[in-house]
């Protein structure tokens, strides 16, 4: 279900069971996770420098593959505590920037797996959230934490107890995500965009990375996070990449990166 392509500096993770939406079982989260460990080694090695997440035909993901579970008798709890948390944290550390290009049916657990991404791209047609409002269950996946921070308590909560979807013009409007395009333009755009972030400065971006991450989590004041910055700056002195933009600024020409990180 789950394959992974690496070239042109970009890994490319596809969730491929168009049949049943990309709804996702424990073997296809297994699968998954080995992807993004295969990727971030790939990364280490220097041949990977940014990623991208997407579905293949109608849907992106429909969450949890629940054809067969007895909820009688459903290890809810190793679910998601065992299997999706791990892999949600594992997305968010992968140590190149990360997009997803999101159509369709957007639920549940594969909402999680976008909140898990850098950037998020989405069709304006999307449909995302969680309808457990149906299923008398709760967000999860991170789900109140994010649209919590992200949609303010109220909107949440709406969300919550009426159980309704969103289209990616609306997520996108509401600040859930970044961008919104035509369905049949999302792919094409989405990978224009990773490609050149590949060819960019990674270890910059990966500073950034852990700079928003921190401000995020831990909130960070402005003058923590000014004196986070000055020594994540200082650190990139030292790498070619931060040489090279220099001088292609002084001699006013196109930098050429090499992406190398960490700093040595």
């Amino acid at each position: 279900m789950i394959s992974l392509t690496v070239g042109g500096g970009v890994a490319e993770v596809v969730l491929d069971a168009p049949g049943k939406l990309n709804a996702v079982d424990p073997s296809a989260l297994a699968e998954l996770s080995q992807a993004y460990d295969d990727a971030a080694a790939a990364a280490s090695r220097g041949e990977v420098r940014a990623l991208l997440l997407r579905g293949v035909g109608r849907a992106f993901c429909a969450g949890r593959d629940i054809s067969g579970v007895d909820p009688a008798d459903d290890d809810v709890l190793g679910y998601l505590g065992g299997l999706v948390t791990p892999l949600m944290q594992k997305m968010a550390a992968f140590p190149a920037p990360t997009f997803a290009a999101a159509q369709g049916a957007t639920l549940g657990v594969g909402l999680g797996l976008l909140l898990a991404t850098d950037v998020v791209y989405v069709a304006n047609n999307a449909k995302i959230g969680s309808p457990f409002a149906n299923l008398g269950a709760t967000l999860d996946s991170g789900g109140h934490w994010y649209f919590t921070e992200r949609l303010g308590m109220h909107r949440t909560l709406d969300l919550v107890y009426t159980g309704e979807l969103m289209t990616g013009e609306e997520a996108v409007r509401a600040g859930l995500f970044s961008r919104a395009f035509p369905a049949d333009e999302l792919l094409e755009r989405t990978r224009e965009v990773v490609a050149r972030v590949a060819q960019g400065a990674t270890g910059a971006f990966v500073a950034s990375k852990e700079l928003v991450s921190q401000i995020r989590d831990r909130r960070l004041g402005l003058w923590e996070s000014m004196d986070a910055e000055n020594k994540a700056q200082a650190a990139l002195c030292d790498s070619e990449d931060y040489r090279e933009g220099f001088k292609a600024f002084q001699e006013k020409r196109k930098p050429v990166f090499s992406g190398k990180w960490p700093v040595s």
